[in-house]
């Protein structure tokens, strides 16, 4: 029987974090620079708001370089949940301050400690030494003295690893048709409702907005669907929270899995919760989006859901799921540039039910639902199937990497 060894975190990979970049010199060219707000679960967040570069002379082998195969993890915000692995493609990326890189000492392989880090153990010894009330933290040295045990020999560990990694490579291939589907539908939401190229034939005619299609007009995003606040039952009264009930979702639910369909959040409500609160129920298809901490988490609804009152969800009216999904992905930024708030700031429902937009002619957006319909199937379909992958492996992690569930090869 494979032997196993009882180490710290530190004794078995090098532990270091980034350089204090200056976030006035951030650019839209140069090397990217990763920062803790890039991390989510497995995955990495590159919208244009995140998407910082440095354009000065860095060295790309500087000890602030990261390389394919290196953990990164937030130290900040969600400490033990946000953690990916840079591959081929990421790099050159530069590691900012607050950020932790994990790389694997001689003789033990980086797979398996990859998975040491995916695993519950790990995340709840962070939930255990973490510091901080609102914005949580962890040191180096704290990660560092993470307990764990681990196979002596290097072929055992990466027997493991491999298993695992075949549901992995699973769901980073969907993840990729998935991505490749997002760029289509992009592409075609620009092509009908920024460049309006299949109507340059017609005429068209000056509005507030520009230019727009004959028989389009200038209103309010409330033209196209209805603007739904939510709310949150009362913390104090157990009883109307509970893990199967009414589905509620809240704006930290989507910045762990920000997938663009959801189901529900951690935490269901109760009828009571419900009855007993301003969240309103919106059906399969309404777009979900947080109104602040962070504005512009978007998703889609999968079924009927409720959210707490860090969001402004748009249920489908005049225009349907994609159209809405599209122009709320595109309007974002000026949405948050007029929001308002000292704390932090928030889009209110005056706001968005205000908010100017293009109406097309109703031919039109019943015209897009459809040429997008079988995109948005597919990705939903991807979506599901990696859920469903990242289950079993989740399953499987804690078994195997204890050492529980032998591994004879």
């Amino acid at each position: 029987m494979e032997e196993w060894k009882t180490y710290n975190l530190s004794d078995i990979a090098d532990l270091s974090t980034g350089f204090p970049f200056d976030g006035h010199k951030y650019s839209t060219t140069g090397i990217r620079v990763l920062r803790g707000e890039n991390i989510g679960d497995q995955m990495f967040n590159w919208d244009e708001r995140r998407d910082k570069r440095w354009s000065d002379h860095f060295d790309r082998e500087s000890e602030f370089s990261l390389f394919p195969g290196d953990i990164v993890m937030q130290m900040d915000g969600n400490v033990g949940r946000n953690k990916a692995r840079i591959q081929f493609s990421d790099c050159p990326m530069l590691i900012a301050q607050r950020v932790a890189c994990i790389r694997a000492k001689k003789g033990v392989s980086q797979d398996f400690l990859y998975y040491i880090v995916l695993g519950k153990q790990f995340r709840d010894y962070l939930d255990s030494v973490k510091t901080g009330t609102s914005i949580q933290h962890i040191s180096l040295k704290q990660i560092g003295s993470f307990e764990v045990k681990i196979p002596a020999s290097y072929s055992a560990q990466q027997r493991i690893a491999d298993i695992l990694k075949s549901l992995d490579d699973k769901i980073a291939l969907n993840n990729r048709i998935n991505h490749n589907l997002e760029e289509q539908a992009q592409a075609l939401y620009k092509s009908w409702f920024i460049d309006f190229e299949p109507f340059k034939n017609g005429e068209f005619v000056d509005s507030q907005l520009g230019r727009i299609p004959k028989g389009w007009h200038v209103g309010t995003l409330s033209d196209l669907g209805g603007i739904i606040a939510g709310g949150t039952p009362s913390k104090a009264k157990s009883d109307y929270y509970t893990n199967h009930g009414i589905a509620w979702l809240t704006p930290k639910d989507l910045s762990v899995k920000c997938n663009k369909f959801t189901a529900r959040g951690e935490t269901d409500i109760t009828e009571d919760g419900y009855k007993n609160s301003s969240a309103k129920l919106m059906p399969r298809g309404s777009i979900l989006f947080s109104s602040r901490a962070p504005i512009g988490y978007i998703s889609i609804a999968k079924g009927d859901i409720c959210t707490n009152q860090g969001f402004k969800s748009v249920v489908p009216g005049y225009a349907g799921t994609a159209y809405l999904y599209y122009w709320l992905s595109a309007h974002t930024d000026a949405i948050e540039t007029q929001a308002s708030g000292s704390t932090f700031k928030e889009a209110s429902g005056s706001l968005m039910k205000s908010f100017p937009a293009i109406v097309p002619k109703k031919s039109v957006l019943d015209s897009f639902e459809k040429e997008l319909a079988p995109i948005l199937n597919e990705q939903e379909v991807l979506e599901e199937e990696t859920y469903h992958a990242e289950q079993i492996r989740n399953s499987l992690l804690p078994r195997m990497m204890s050492g529980e569930l032998v591994i004879n090869c």
